[in-house]
């Protein structure tokens, strides 16, 4: 069987010499080269850009690989499918006769396949007794076959690229959340700095980003992120701030294992020395003993949360007192609006609120925003922290009673 017989296009089309030469270079696929046709058409997927397809086209080309009926497109083998037009259209979802024929010429025109036409047009094969194909007229698939390692070869750059762009997107993301949040908490907390002039230029880097880029694009806008990032760490001085939060640690450690109850500000956590002297001197009056309204056993059934953030477990008021201060950092609660919190309700039911804030943290926008909201209804007696948390224990046994 030979399958260079025809060569030219039947009717009015007209022959290239771009045709000609893939035909001929069809004849000269290495010995023995074999390709899984469904991941060379996956590959061809990934790259269609690279070669000008669209993705009906491919459509038509997953058709036409159907009537194929090995899995592997084979050197040495015919490579040519017939199917009618009307059989392809059934695989191609419906496609319209005029719309097939026009993606059809598109695969052909990208030098993905060519056409081996019959005397006639007539696409049909020649058998022999026994049923093999000895001559076949219609679309040779040998195009595929001979670019194979071109296709794969493209699709894993596009692969490639896809992955850097992802990931330069996700480090764009981030860079945009912790800048925004760090200025943010800088400015509530009145930490020294020029904050308005970062957040301005924060503003335009992010207003100038387009909503869809390209690579280069985006690398470029990524270091206008790093370098104001930069900007924004030297002005909080993260260092220095860590070092003095690590000494606060220390000193609140050695406060809790000290015996001395008259002390209410071992738990406070502030960002400024004037600000925690203020705190003492205005929440001296209040002590740390257990309200006698509601249990202790009583809260942590309504609020379970707050023992996974207790170091050695909560047995006391002083211990569940000791891990709010500590929780309203991980909620966000600001020092202000912990400071007005404690100077509102006093150190036991401020510890209460946040243990049932925590409880609800999914449900809540923003835990500081919510504690600033209770503090200016309980200075107004519009808030009482007793249906709060009876709200809090109906929902937590609830929830037990349906799991159970």
């Amino acid at each position: 069987m030979s399958d260079n017989i025809a060569t030219t296009p039947f009717g009015s089309r007209s022959v290239s010499l771009g045709l000609l030469a893939l035909q001929k270079a069809t004849d000269n696929i290495e010995a023995g080269k074999a390709v899984d046709k469904w991941q060379l058409y996956r590959n061809l997927c990934e790259a269609r850009s690279v070669f000008g397809v669209s993705d009906r086209t491919l459509a038509v080309l997953s058709a036409l690989l159907s009537f194929f009926p090995d899995s592997d497109l084979e050197e040495g083998e015919s490579l040519i499918v017939f199917p009618s037009n009307k059989q392809l259209s059934l695989r191609a979802h419906g496609m319209a006769g005029p719309t097939l024929r026009r993606h059809l010429s598109a695969l052909v025109q990208s030098g993905l396949i060519f056409r081996r036409d019959s005397p006639n047009g007539k696409r049909y094969a020649h058998k022999s007794q026994s049923g093999d194909i000895e001559e076949a007229f219609g679309f040779s698939l040998a195009p595929l076959l001979l670019r194979a390692d071109e296709i794969a070869q493209a699709a894993q750059e596009i692969r490639e690229h896809n992955a850097k762009l992802r990931r330069l997107r996700e480090r764009i993301t981030l860079q945009r959340r912790d800048i925004a949040k760090l200025i943010e908490v800088a400015i509530e907390e009145d930490m020294p700095g020029a904050w308005s002039a970062l957040w301005n230029e924060f503003r335009s880097i992010v207003d100038a980003l387009p909503r869809k880029s390209e690579l280069i694009v985006l690398q470029d806008f990524a270091s206008q992120m790093d370098a104001l990032r930069k900007k924004v760490d030297n002005t909080l001085n993260i260092n220095e701030y860590s070092n003095e939060m690590n000494a606060n640690d220390v000193q609140n450690e050695h406060q809790q294992s000290n015996s001395n109850t008259d002390s209410i500000y071992e738990f406070e956590r502030t960002l400024e020395k004037k600000k925690a002297e203020a705190v003492h001197v205005t929440h001296t009056h209040h002590t740390i003993n257990p309200t006698k309204t509601y249990p202790l056993s009583f809260i942590l059934k309504a609020c379970p949360d707050i023992e996974d953030y207790a170091v050695n477990g909560i047995d006391n008021w002083r211990d569940l007192m000791s891990t709010c201060a500590q929780v309203r950092g991980f909620l966000g609660i600001s020092a202000s609006a912990y400071e007005d919190a404690l100077d509102c309700f006093g150190q036991e039911t401020t510890a209460i609120i946040i243990a049932c804030i925590l409880q609800r943290a999914n449900h809540i926008q923003s835990a500081g925003g919510y504690l600033r909201s209770l503090t200016e209804k309980a200075r107004s007696n519009a808030f009482s922290v007793g249906p709060m948390l009876m709200a809090a224990y109906k929902m937590n046994m609830g929830v037990v009673k349906r799991v159970g």
